[in-house]
């Protein structure tokens, strides 16, 4: 493994931690609002050839104004938020100029970034206004890492059946595995540490699903980056790439998380 990761990490745990559990709510907000911007400008750079242009501006502000829709509540209902966002992005087209050749797919890209990673991940800031929020949040990012962790070694060990070879030829069947075990114990863990509101079922069940999501998340997002043939999404973070590429698990992680603790009714 790239000791920059191991750097990187050092780190950032500490930072994460204070601010998650001391911090308020609006800090763990801008994080969130911060980390969804940069992600989501690495997805656009994925299709788009200039390092800025207007449909990209356009996109990056529908992921905030939808990031801030899960920070401040309002009084529009979101479907109507998503209406006129998707409404904007549409109309900027038919009247922006470009070759219309072109104009479909970059509308299209505009239109799945914003959701991708703003919608996706905006989940963070509903999952930290639960109660034990801050806990949840501890939970949800320790129990995907353990995955992403666990999957590396035990595929780099005993990995022999390619997962997804058009995507993404190293991972493998028993790296999956070693994941989805790594997940679950790692829930376990948290269980004992500072999570006992959850049953055993429950911590089960949690570290289950997000054991199934993060390399659900993980595939996507290599599906993305083999498209646009390139390897990292971006180079933001030393040995692990881009910031794409770190949350990308967590895409999917995060609401299945919170839907999964909304069904359970621990809110």
């Amino acid at each position: 493994m790239d000791p920059r990761r191991v750097y990187s990490a050092l780190v950032f745990f500490p930072l994460f931690y204070l601010l998650v559990r001391y911090l308020p709510p609006v800090a763990f907000s801008i994080f969130v609002a911060t980390s969804i911007l940069l992600a989501q400008y690495e997805y656009y750079r994925l299709h788009f050839p200039h390092r800025f242009s207007a449909p990209m501006g356009l996109g990056l502000l529908c992921g905030l104004l939808i990031t801030t829709g899960f920070a401040v509540p309002s009084r529009l209902p979101e479907p109507a938020t998503v209406t006129f966002i998707i409404m904007a992005i549409l109309l900027s087209h038919a009247f922006s100029g470009r070759d219309l050749k072109t104009g479909l797919l970059d509308t299209a890209v505009v239109v799945f970034g914003a959701f991708y990673v703003a919608w996706l991940l905006g989940h963070l800031i509903l999952i930290d206004r639960l109660p034990n929020g801050p806990f949840l949040i501890f939970f949800l990012f320790l129990v995907t890492w353990a995955n992403d962790t666990a999957a590396y070694y035990v595929g780099s060990l005993l990995g022999r059946h390619p997962l997804a070879p058009a995507i993404s030829p190293k991972k493998t069947w028993e790296g999956a595995v070693g994941g989805l075990l790594g997940s679950v114990a790692a829930a376990f863990a948290c269980h004992a540490w500072f999570l006992d509101p959850l049953s055993l079922s429950e911590t089960a069940w949690l570290g289950f699903v997000i054991g199934v999501a993060a390399p659900l998340g993980d595939l996507c997002e290599s599906a993305l980056k083999r498209s646009a043939s390139v390897k990292d999404s971006g180079r933001l973070i030393p040995g692990h790439g881009g910031m794409l590429d770190r949350v990308d698990s967590l895409i999917f992680t995060t609401p299945v998380f919170y839907y999964c603790l909304l069904a359970m009714r621990l809110s």
